[in-house]
């Protein structure tokens, strides 16, 4: 019988699954479509390893929960409706252009820097392990959106002001990154506050450094992750459909 405790963990877990999902979905509809060649293949492979990433998580969560953790990550994938995914607002929002895709990917990035820290350094075991295999490839997906940040904002007019205007549409939703993720508060480890300041501290002088101006943070409207835009309903229905379509196939 599954613990109280695991069934709590299990959902933040699922929390920080959906949050992988989303992103490395909306991120793939760059593919085929970058700016140049290499980074169409670079922006690809990041997209791959955040569905990896998920695919971790949903897995540590199925265990948690007695459950097949061959078989019920793919029925949490495509057989959830929007109200039941966990998953931030930020990941869900229209892929946009070149510069809001990337801008969104490095403040996500720089939130997993600190979150998945402190998982990895003081988490419960389990989480502990996933935790520092992800960190270790995130490393490389900070280096690489930070680079990019700092070459569109210091780049061309047209570069910067695509950046400032993604900037400005993206912030507003950032606060809730600071939400608490599991149901025992003390599984999160950083109170909010601290969680926010690391992560604020570490973003804020890299996008002033890439010429942009960095708006206050405002108050998130809703504090939980159970509200979603409507953008996630259409994101669920194309990446649902075939297996929706084909429910009782084995693939």
């Amino acid at each position: 019988m599954t613990s109280a405790a695991d069934q709590a963990l299990a959902q933040g877990v699922l929390a920080l699954a959906d949050d992988e999902l989303i992103l490395g979905h909306r991120n793939s509809e760059w593919t085929g479509h970058g700016p140049i060649l290499e980074e169409d293949i670079a922006f690809t492979n990041l997209a791959l390893d955040e569905v990896g990433h998920a695919q971790l998580w949903y897995r540590l969560a199925a265990e948690l929960l007695g459950e097949d953790p061959d078989a019920q990550p793919d029925r949490w994938v495509f057989f959830r409706g929007q109200d039941e995914y966990r998953n931030l607002r930020l990941v869900e929002l229209p892929r946009g252009d070149w510069a809001f895709s990337m801008l969104r990917q490095y403040l996500f990035d720089a939130l997993e820097r600190v979150r998945l820290q402190a998982l990895a350094d003081a988490g419960e075991a389990r989480v502990r392990a996933v935790s520092a295999k992800i960190a270790r490839e995130e490393a490389y997906h900070l280096r690489h959106t930070a680079a990019w940040v700092r070459r569109l904002g210091k780049g061309t007019e047209e570069s910067r002001r695509r950046m400032q205007a993604a900037l400005e549409a993206i912030w507003p939703h950032t606060s809730q990154m600071f939400a608490p993720v599991f149901e025992d508060s003390a599984l999160d480890l950083q109170p909010p506050a601290v969680l926010q300041e690391a992560w604020e501290g570490l973003v804020r002088p890299h996008l002033a450094g890439s010429g942009l101006m960095v708006p206050a943070m405002a108050e998130s409207a809703v504090a939980g992750r159970e509200v979603h835009t409507p953008h996630l309903g259409g994101l669920l229905s194309e990446m649902q459909q075939v297996a929706r379509t084909e429910a009782e196939a084995s693939w």
